[in-house]
C-alpha cells in the first residue's frame, strides 16, 4: 500500500470555496453548460482550477460544485486532487464513451460498476493490477445510489465495466476482441484514475456515461449528433441534480 508521503501535496489555497460534500466533475462543455443552466449558475460565477471552471452554488438546496471540462486521466486526478482537498467526499464523474460492446448503442446509459485500467496515473494511486484483476473499482454504496434514484426518475441504463484508455487513436480490433471477452460495455479516458486516486485518498467516486459513438463492429459509427444521445445527455444532467440533491 502506497504511502501518503508526496513531496508536492495538493492545497486548499489562500481562498478556497465554501466546501461542498458532493462534487460532480463534468467532462463535457455542453454537458457542464446544461447543468449550469438547470440551477441558474452563470461562468461569472465560477472560478478557474487548473485549466477548466467550478462552479460552488451559494443557494443551500445545492449541496455539490461543478468542475470541468477536462480530458484524460492525469488532468482529471489533478482536478479530483483539489477537489478532495478542498471537501469533496463524493465524486460523481458524468462523461461520455463509445460502445464496445453489441449490446450498447448510440444514446444509451452506462453506470460504470468496475474500470479497466489501460491508462498510466492509476498505477501513481496504489493500483495493482495483479491484486486487483485489472480493474479499478468504484464506491459500491454510491454506485447503489446512483441507480436506485436513476431508476426512480424511470431513466434506463446498463451497468457493468468499461474500459479506461490513454490512447482514443490505438483502439485496435485486438483491443475491442480482448476487451469484448472481458464483458466491457463501453471505452473512456478517466474513470479507472478517478476511481484509483479515490480509493487512496479514502473517498468515494462513481461514473456515469452516455454513449456518443459505436467501435463494437470494428467500423467507427459516430452519434454525436444523433437526437437519441442528445436526449440522453439531457435526461443525465437533469437526474445527476437530483442525484446530488439526495446525498
Amino acid at each position: 500500500m502506497l504511502k501518503d508521503d508526496e513531496i508536492v501535496k495538493p492545497v486548499k489555497g489562500r481562498n478556497p470555496p465554501d466546501p461542498k460534500p458532493v462534487a460532480l466533475m463534468i467532462s463535457s462543455r455542453v454537458d457542464l453548460d446544461c447543468i449550469c443552466s438547470l440551477i441558474d449558475m452563470r461562468d461569472d460565477q465560477s472560478r478557474g482550477l487548473h485549466y477548466s471552471r467550478h462552479f460552488s452554488p451559494v443557494c443551500p438546496e445545492y449541496n455539490f460544485s461543478i468542475t470541468g471540462p477536462f480530458a484524460g486521466a492525469p488532468y482529471a486526478v489533478m482536478l479530483l486532487e483539489t477537489l478532495a482537498v478542498w471537501g469533496a467526499d463524493k465524486i460523481i464523474f458524468y462523461g461520455w464513451c463509445g460502445a464496445v460492446s453489441d449490446s450498447v448503442k448510440i444514446g444509451d446509459i452506462i453506470v460504470a460498476t468496475s474500470a479497466f485500467v489501460d491508462e498510466g496515473t492509476s498505477k501513481h494511486y496504489g493500483y495493482d493490477e495483479i491484486s486487483s484483476n485489472g480493474v479499478a473499482l468504484p464506491s459500491s454504496a454510491l454506485t447503489e445510489t446512483i441507480k436506485d434514484l436513476l431508476r426512480q426518475s424511470a431513466i434506463n441504463f446498463h451497468e457493468g465495466a468499461v474500459w479506461s484508455t490513454d490512447a482514443i487513436y490505438r483502439e485496435t480490433p485486438e483491443k475491442v476482441a480482448f476487451y469484448k471477452e472481458k464483458n466491457v460495455l463501453g471505452v473512456e479516458m478517466e474513470l479507472s484514475a478517478i476511481y484509483s486516486a479515490a480509493g487512496f485518498r479514502n473517498i468515494e467516486a462513481a461514473g456515469i456515461l452516455v454513449v456518443s459513438d459505436e467501435i463494437s463492429t470494428l467500423t467507427w459509427k459516430p452519434g454525436f449528433r444523433d437526437n437519441r444521445f442528445r436526449e440522453s445527455r439531457a435526461a443525465v444532467c437533469e437526474a445527476l441534480i437530483k442525484i446530488c440533491q439526495n446525498l
